[in-house]
């Protein structure tokens, strides 16, 4: 099941454009990763959730991953394992998309799919996207 095809709620909404917000602010947002949760946002129609996340970030940007990451833990418990894991995947596919992934930016992935108990699916995915693992 595409978890994007079905119709998700405003919360799901937040936290999947919160996730996508604060990995491509890692090392700062650039024009073409704004394009990017621009298209996210209306192709979920969220774009009042994007300013939420936007607004979520710029209130503390050097602070935002991990102020992310505590805000993000409970709610990712409450959603389905697939969808968890269709949000984070989305996201690691758009790094892909701008051409380049850096270091940080996996290990940021890596932990957050740790902290919700999806590494195992997130690696594999990995290992058949990239078949080099």
């Amino acid at each position: 099941m595409d978890v994007f095809k079905a119709s998700l709620s405003s919360d799901e909404k937040k936290v999947f454009l919160l996730l996508k917000s604060v990995v491509f602010y890692y090392h700062g947002l650039d024009e073409e990763e704004m394009v990017m949760l621009e298209e996210t946002a209306a192709r979920i129609k969220g774009e009042e959730e994007m300013e939420w996340a936007l607004s979520f970030v710029s209130k503390d940007y050097l602070n935002s991953f991990e102020r992310a990451r505590e805000y993000l833990k409970p709610l990712m418990k409450t959603l389905e394992k697939e969808k968890v894991v269709a949000f984070l995947w989305d996201v690691w596919k758009a790094n892909d998309k701008k051409g380049y992934t850096t270091e940080m930016e996996a290990s940021a992935m890596i932990r957050l799919a740790r902290d919700w108990g999806i590494d195992y699916e997130i690696r594999d995915l990995i290992r058949k996207e990239y078949r080099y693992f």
